[in-house]
């Protein structure tokens, strides 16, 4: 229900992003007439967007604010799901054991999992974690998902379809062979992807809703987190070595009208962090005009050309190059990349692992499996602004900003500024980077 809203959104979309065309030709034309019936046309798309669009909106914030209220629906067996998970947790942490009649519980929750064992995420919570997850910034939202139940598998899929037409047949002859379509194998190995929650005794003591709500807006956070970068490890894999510079909007045009295959054009997107963005929202044409417009069917969206939705995300998910270049993705991603997700969440509990009895704390060991792998690496090119073109207002780091970087991204984000890092342990390099910012 979900993938078809989105794609009647999608058409609907670009339908209004053609009828706004037509209308401009008709009054060019100076056929009033058809352009007002067209305007028409257009404000009825317009509705049904909107509509579906408040559909969509209302689901997920029912879901959305139940997490964030910390409440649980109240659906048959869901509560004692709850209930036991938590006590559990309690229990594991005061070095207890688990209750019979939680164990019982806790046992159904073993079905479904592989050989590796935990405890199985039961089903309304795990879509609470899937809506939590969908957020702005989320990209498997640009790209093709497919859900899978096997380990490892393949998939063929046609590169171009739209490009190969069936041959005319005359009657009561045979059937010509079609052009042999570029048809491409691709082979997905499911991985395990997973962390390590290190919950406090504190946060035992509250209440079991409050600890599941906190329990899935964790895991929500880390699950799109992991998804992100997968998607953007193939992303830099697919046009690594055919960045094309973007100094000016006639280069990024170059990628729409000459570089992208046609058949790609129509579902096209634009996918940049902070900097990139701050970058195109001050491009102009010839004429004075900003090349990125406001989406008519959601102003809080861009659009560049007035055509190619724009997806932004933090300078943390995407970085700039070694040499300071900022990436721009451009093309058509869903052709480009697909997420095989076995949707299968599970959970362990732990106190003995590391140091966690010593410091008081109960780990909850998350574990989750997919593979991300590229369809057609002609789908996507990536643009790079050079580093001189890049305008933006000084920034200051904050110690937790610094605290949470590598050391050598320190010492690459000092070298960009020019400081002078002689040190070699972290919290003392976070003390020169600091003292060299203060000036």
């Amino acid at each position: 229900m979900e993938k078809g809203n989105r794609m009647d959104k999608r058409e609907i979309a670009a339908k209004i992003t053609q009828k706004k065309e037509e209308i401009k030709n008709l009054i060019a034309q100076d056929n009033l007439e058809d352009a007002k019936k067209a305007r028409e046309e257009m404000k009825n798309l317009q509705e049904k967007y909107d509509l579906l669009d408040e559909m969509e909106q209302e689901e997920g914030e029912g879901v959305k604010n139940q997490a964030a209220a910390g409440r649980v629906n109240e659906v048959k067996g869901k509560k004692n799901v709850v209930s036991a998970l938590v006590n559990a947790l309690r229990a594991g942490f005061k070095k207890k054991p688990i209750a019979k009649e939680d164990m019982e519980v806790l046992n159904t929750m073993k079905e479904g999992s592989d050989e590796e064992g935990g405890l199985t995420v039961p089903a309304d919570i795990s879509t609470t974690i899937k809506t939590l997850r969908r957020s702005e910034d989320a990209l498997e939202m640009l790209v093709r998902r497919e859900k899978t139940t096997k380990v490892k598998g393949s998939r063929v899929y046609e590169v171009n379809a739209d490009s190969v037409p069936f041959d005319t047949v005359e009657e009561e002859s045979e059937f010509p062979e079609v052009d042999t379509p570029v048809m491409r194998k691709v082979d997905y190995v499911i991985k395990k992807f997973g962390g390590i929650l290190k919950s406090t005794y504190e946060l035992l003591q509250d209440s079991d809703e409050n600890i599941i709500s906190y329990l899935t807006n964790w895991i929500a956070k880390k699950v799109k987190a992991t998804r992100n970068a997968l998607i953007i490890k193939r992303l830099n894999e697919m046009t690594e070595g055919f960045e094309i510079e973007a100094t000016s909007v006639d280069d990024l045009k170059n990628i729409f009208n000459v570089e992208l295959d046609p058949a790609l054009v129509a579902g096209a997107k634009v996918l940049t962090n902070q900097s990139g963005f701050n970058w195109l929202d001050k491009l102009k044409d010839k004429d004075g005009n900003y090349i990125l417009q406001k989406d008519v069917t959601n102003t809080s969206k861009r659009l560049l050309f007035g055509t190619y939705p724009v997806t932004v995300v933090s300078n943390k998910t995407i970085k700039k190059s070694a040499d300071g270049k900022v990436p721009i993705y451009c093309g058509n991603f869903e052709e480009a990349i697909t997420l095989f997700d076995r949707e299968l969440l599970t959970i362990g509990i732990s106190t003995e692992a590391g140091d966690l009895w010593k410091k008081d704390q109960t780990g909850i060991k998350v574990r989750e499996r997919l593979d991300c792998e590229i369809v057609d690496d002609m789908a996507v090119f990536k643009a790079e602004i050079p580093a001189d073109q890049i305008s933006e207002p000084t920034k200051k780091y904050r110690r937790s900003e610094l605290e949470a970087m590598t050391v050598d991204e320190i010492k690459q984000l000092a070298t960009t500024k020019s400081y002078t890092i002689t040190k070699t342990k972290k919290d003392e390099i976070i003390e020169e980077f600091i003292t060299a910012q203060k000036g």
